[in-house]
């Protein structure tokens, strides 16, 4: 599949965009008009350029407003696109987008609107150039896919076609099995673009909240499976306006644009190979290694220049430390099959924060050659001859994400390398990591979404926003099918400080133990310094729930929180944050597979006023 790109995604100059482009690998881009009117480059720079960088000359867009006009302005309007075809010319791009009119269409007539039309590819037919007619969703009196393409038949103009944005057909619920109808020879181009369901006017959510696909939630791969089954064979080029991707950084950007074209093509096909089919299409989309779930977490790592505080908090939960790495400046600590590593490489004045994740996967190598395919950078990890080697990638936000090869009994080989287990030290008793919870950069959230999806199958589940004295916290829920796996991203608000400057949002490993209030008494009487919860908080409970009088008071001596619905309870209590980390211990009663979302509220709170307090 030929892939393309609109200048307009991404923040920077166009020549900063064209070799951001290139380097991610796009085949082809589309220049936005704005984008050539503010460069320093001419015309002919661009074209060369392009071709210096590998990149092919798509799409010049938008024309707006030309049809349903009076003749007056008709007249106008033809001029204006002469000009813009001479343009094309020295550019060396041979189609050009016209939208369906919103803004001084008059005439809705399709008799007069398909005379102009015709107008208009005789104008472009003089120039060598194509017009790609586009039904605009919010258009005066084009706004259907359909619609315009009956416009394109009633002209029988070779020179004009229609352009197909999956942003202006899905976001009017339209079905896109009549595209399987249309005639692929005038299908001119093809534009997609993903978006969340929201309520609000289709012009807004499209010039502000447009994703790349995989980041929302429209039905993207029938929509490439019924234009596979057209016969196109061109471009399928990213439109995506969106106000963060235009502020992020442009490589990087352009990285998660061409990871969700990987990502498309492999859901195109998929959809198509449940549908039955088995014909072979001229749009080729390419598929990955396929690859099942993680089967759990192998374990998580801290990296810290000063490890004291970790150290003592591990061993106040109950952790047991098996001692430092025989050729690697790491700790690890156990407790049951629940493994955190101490990263002890950090720089001098770094705070501890949460570096890495260890995945089980069936296949490890497979699972890292889809990763790259998906373009996430590789992790080096400096081995001996006798020692596990770990497949590593880095995520969106830097966390290093290592796929290890997953056992049934969960155990893990490489614990070997810090020497035996101590006779008689099992870690302070059953223990699993229960869900890693990473706050994500602002500008990369979308990303992270598909990249954890893409990379490593696990499915996003709807978010949820919860309150915090700092502003909302985004709570985005990963997992896998049997919830082995539970991934939390949080888009965190910025952390002010009384300097001005910020501070990075806190993360944290949750750990499943099978009796918590025992867990939490050992820990108490170890001298754990638990997150104190207010008395109004448990005075709330009460209302709540019908709990026994017992069990609420030691709900409140422990600083335990609590939750239940129709299919369990959740028992659960934090420490004290060191660095930007801390830890929390929780216990799953029956089918409860929540995080106690409304106590999230609480830890917020309290966190925040030890934060100003400074402790």
């Amino acid at each position: 599949m030929r892939t393309g790109i609109a200048t307009v995604c991404l923040s920077g100059t166009l020549q900063e965009k064209m070799a951001a482009c290139a380097k991610a690998g796009f085949d082809g881009i589309e220049i936005f008009e704005q984008d050539l009117v503010t460069s320093a480059m001419s015309p002919e720079e661009v074209r060369s350029r392009a071709a210096g960088l590998g990149l092919t000359l798509d799409l010049y867009q938008p024309f707006r407003d030309f049809d349903g006009v009076d003749d007056g302005l008709l007249a106008a309007n033809l001029r204006r696109a002469a000009a813009k075809f001479d343009l094309m010319g020295r550019l060396g791009i041979d189609t050009i987008l016209v939208c369906s009119n919103v803004a001084t269409a008059t005439r809705g007539d399709d008799d007069v609107l398909a005379a102009q039309l015709s107008q208009l590819a005789d104008l472009a037919g003089s120039h060598g150039v194509k017009v790609a007619y586009e039904a605009l969703a919010w258009g005066r009196y084009v706004n259907d896919f359909e619609h315009a393409h009956r416009l394109v038949q009633a002209v029988d103009h070779p020179n004009l076609g229609t352009c197909l944005d999956s942003f202006h057909i899905l976001s009017r619920d339209w079905d896109t099995a009549p595209i399987e109808k249309m005639d692929a020879s005038k299908i001119f181009f093809v534009q997609v673009a993903d978006a969340p369901q929201l309520s609000l006017d289709v012009l807004s959510w499209s010039r502000h909240y447009r994703v790349f696909p995989g980041e929302g939630q429209f039905e993207l791969a029938k929509f490439m499976g019924h234009l596979a089954r057209t016969g196109y064979d061109g471009p399928v080029s990213l439109e995506i306006f969106n106000d963060v991707f235009r502020q992020a950084d442009v490589e990087r950007t352009a990285v998660d644009a061409m990871r969700s074209l990987v990502w498309l093509q492999e859901q195109g096909a998929a959809w198509l190979a449940g549908q039955g089919e088995t014909r072979r299409f001229p749009l080729r989309l390419d598929t990955l290694p396929r690859v099942p779930e993680p089967t759990g977490f192998n374990f998580a790592e801290v990296r810290a220049a000063d490890t004291a505080a970790l150290e003592t908090l591990l061993a106040q939960l109950g952790f047991t430390s098996r001692g430092r790495h025989r050729t690697k400046d790491v700790q690890l600590w156990t407790m049951g099959q629940a493994r955190l590593v101490i990263n002890e490489s950090a720089p001098t004045d770094s705070e501890p924060a949460i570096s890495a994740v260890g995945f089980d996967v069936e296949n490890p190598l497979l699972a890292s050659s889809r990763a790259q395919q998906l373009k996430a950078p590789v992790v080096p990890r400096k081995t001996q001859a006798d020692e596990e080697v770990f497949q590593g990638i880095a995520a969106p936000d830097s966390t290093e994400i290592f796929l290890c090869q997953g056992t049934p009994d969960g155990t893990a080989a490489w614990t070997g390398e810090f020497g035996p287990e101590p006779a008689g030290r099992s870690g302070g008793g059953s223990a699993v990591i229960d869900h890693v919870n990473l706050a994500q950069p602002w500008q990369h959230f979308d990303e992270a979404v598909l990249f954890y999806s893409s990379a490593l199958a696990l499915t996003a589940q709807p978010f949820a926003e919860v309150p915090s004295p700092t502003g909302l916290v985004r709570s985005q829920v990963m997992d896998t099918a049997d919830r082995a796996v539970r991934l939390v991203l949080n888009l965190a608000p910025l952390i002010q400080q009384g300097d001005g400057g910020t501070r990075a949002y806190q993360e944290h490993v949750a750990f499943a133990v099978e009796d918590l209030v025992a867990t939490a008494r050992a820990a108490k009487n170890r001298g754990l310094r638990f997150l104190r919860i207010p008395a109004n908080y448990y005075e709330d409970l009460a209302a709540r729930f019908d709990l026994e009088p017992g069990f609420l008071d030691t709900l409140r001596e422990l600083d335990l929180l609590y939750d239940r619905d129709a299919d369990g309870a959740f028992l659960h209590f934090y420490t004290a944050t060191v660095g930007s980390v801390f830890f929390e211990m929780v216990e799953r009663r029956g089918g409860y597979n929540g995080y106690g979302a409304p106590n999230a509220p609480v830890r917020h709170a309290v966190q925040y006023d030890l934060r100003q307090a400074g402790t």
